[in-house]
């Protein structure tokens, strides 16, 4: 019989699919109801999506902001609805700008900036998705939120309204929403025509498989495949226990840096691991009675 899985599943998304079809696929081939994701894709959009599996899905609210890599085709002379070639087009334009009028605008859309989200997206107000609304012709007011574009650059391509973009970005930001920007700074609109997330959470194409590839595994294929939930948090400081400061921990304990000999800045996240260096819970430094402390904010290893 199949163990228990839990761990993360690196799947290069296909088009036409939704995220949610992916997860109840992989739902069905891991025989388990415990899974997520690490960001939805849009149906169109292809590339890496991070699965989690089941102690690893509760990981999920604590990756939002991870930087990702996306390659994106920006179209120029067009609005839609969707902010995408998707969606219903709202306005057009034959004034197309030249692929030095286009670098010269992106400087501004690098760095820290303020992004307002689509309509057409999954973000929920008062519990309802934004999107729902917007497929019942419903337009909300949005609050602008910062994100921060790390890096971006156009290439030309072939057709004159194209370029590609190679975009890395905090998480929480939206290409397609990039894209018209772009287009709006340009006075002539700008859509995404194409995306393909090279990269999220540390992991990239190079060690994904298609649904395709998984449906043709084994099952201890597949459980191969899994990566360690500790991998999600790698960039994060690892505080290790001994048996004693485990057990503690593992009950619902602070921990004090004084008697573990640590020092860390109040607020940060560390992954917190027993004396062999086994990952078993996801930690945060902070002020206590007794003084500076991390404590076990999820645990992933019972």
């Amino acid at each position: 019989m199949m163990q228990e899985p839990n761990g993360v599943l690196i799947v290069n998304k296909h088009a036409g699919v939704t995220s949610h079809h992916i997860v109840n696929v992989v739902r069905r081939l891991y025989n388990t109801r415990r899974v997520g994701h690490a960001g939805t894709l849009d149906p169109m959009a292809t590339g890496v999506l991070v699965v989690l599996i089941g102690r690893a899905a509760k990981a999920s609210e604590y990756l939002s902001h991870d930087a990702k890599h996306y390659r994106a085709t920006l179209r120029l002379g067009l609005t839609t609805d969707t902010e995408d070639t998707t969606g219903a087009v709202l306005t057009t334009s034959e004034n197309i700008p030249s692929f030095e009028e286009l670098q010269a605008i992106l400087p501004r859309f690098r760095g820290k900036i303020l992004q307002t989200p689509p309509m057409y997206s999954a973000l929920k107000v008062d519990g309802q998705k934004l999107v729902d609304l917007a497929r019942r012709g419903e337009v909300i007011e949005r609050e602008a939120r910062e994100i921060e574009i790390f890096s971006l650059d156009a290439t030309p391509t072939d057709n004159k309204c194209e370029y590609i973009l190679d975009v890395h970005c905090s998480g929480g930001t939206y290409i397609r929403t990039l894209c018209a920007d772009i287009g709006a700074a340009l006075s002539c609109g700008g859509a995404m025509a194409s995306l393909e997330r090279g990269e999220a959470c540390g992991f990239d194409l190079s060690i994904a498989r298609t649904l395709e590839e998984i449906e043709a595994m084994t099952e201890e294929e597949r459980l191969h495949l899994l990566i360690p939930t500790q991998r999600l948090f790698a960039d994060l400081p690892t505080v290790r226990l001994s048996a004693f400061f485990e057990k503690l921990s593992r009950s619902g304990c602070e921990i004090y840096l004084k008697k573990i000999g640590v020092d860390l800045p109040l607020g940060t996240r560390v992954a917190m691991c027993d004396q062999g260096g086994a990952f078993f819970a996801l930690g945060e430094v902070g002020e206590f009675k007794g003084g500076v402390a991390v404590k076990a904010i999820k645990m992933f290893v019972l």
